[in-house]
């Protein structure tokens, strides 16, 4: 929004130009553009490693993360193009977490010590957008799973959790969020821990159980689309016969 010039002759009155301070003032931040991942940019970086929070790095830099919330908090994500909202909602999921570790954080051992009995912590109202208080709940299972019908942002959310896909060192874009999609369920999809195929057994990720209807309940098909080498021969070779078992999750905190 542009400023009108204040005129000498004063035909443009103090109130007109404060109403117009005010308008400029109340507009939420990078409405309607990119959003400024810098700070969180920088933070990714230095605390996480092939997927390993460095927690009390974040800690460290509790301040730096507030005001990355805070960038996040400005902005009317509803204003953004498809892809930048999809790449601001997977953010806020996953900085809002990490947030939500450093609340008990270094006495937390999983995120679900931070939930109750009668609440989990992915119900936990305390996450701040566009002037709303929402839940992380709200964001995966309201906006990102059926808005964006995409099953690879199973890959991109952080749970905090050993067993969750591994937090990602960068933040993801609106411009490079096809590619950053495809990298993260490729990744780990094709990594030994994550995808065990043992005789006709195909062992994967309780994440394809929870959410099957994401998947179209066709594990076998999800993965020829991203397996590589051995493993993907073997799939296609064995197909028609292959069942699917799933791995327990472990809970425990994604961290050093």
């Amino acid at each position: 929004m542009t400023m009108p010039p204040i005129e000498k002759n004063g035909t443009l009155t103090i109130s007109v130009f404060l109403s117009a301070l005010m308008l400029f003032i109340s507009m939420p931040a990078d409405a309607g553009s990119e959003v400024d991942n810098g700070i969180y940019a920088g933070l990714l970086s230095k605390h996480v490693r092939n997927g390993v929070v460095d927690y009390a790095g974040f800690q460290a830099d509790e301040s730096r993360l507030d005001n990355y919330l805070e960038v996040l908090e400005r902005v009317d994500p509803e204003r953004l193009p498809r892809g930048e909202q999809f790449a601001y909602y997977i953010n806020a999921y996953n900085a809002w977490t990490i947030k939500l570790i450093l609340t008990a954080y270094p006495g937390v051992k999983s995120i679900k010590d931070l939930g109750s009995l009668f609440q989990s912590p992915w119900k936990k109202e305390f996450v701040r957008i566009n002037g709303r208080t929402v839940t992380l709940d709200q964001i995966e299972h309201d906006i990102l799973r059926p808005r964006m019908k995409d099953p690879r942002v199973h890959f991109a959310v952080n749970c905090a959790s050993k067993s969750c896909p591994p937090l990602l060192s960068e933040p993801y874009r609106g411009e490079a969020l096809e590619a950053q999609l495809t990298r993260v369920t490729t990744d780990f999809l094709n990594q030994p821990a994550n995808s065990r195929l043992e005789g006709d057994r195909l062992w994967v990720s309780s994440i394809f159980k929870w959410f099957a209807e994401d998947f179209n309940r066709d594990v076998i098909g999800f993965y020829l689309a991203y397996a590589q080498g051995d493993l993907k021969q073997k799939l296609q070779a064995g197909r028609d016969r292959i069942e699917v078992r799933y791995m327990e999750y472990d809970w425990s905190l994604n961290g050093a």
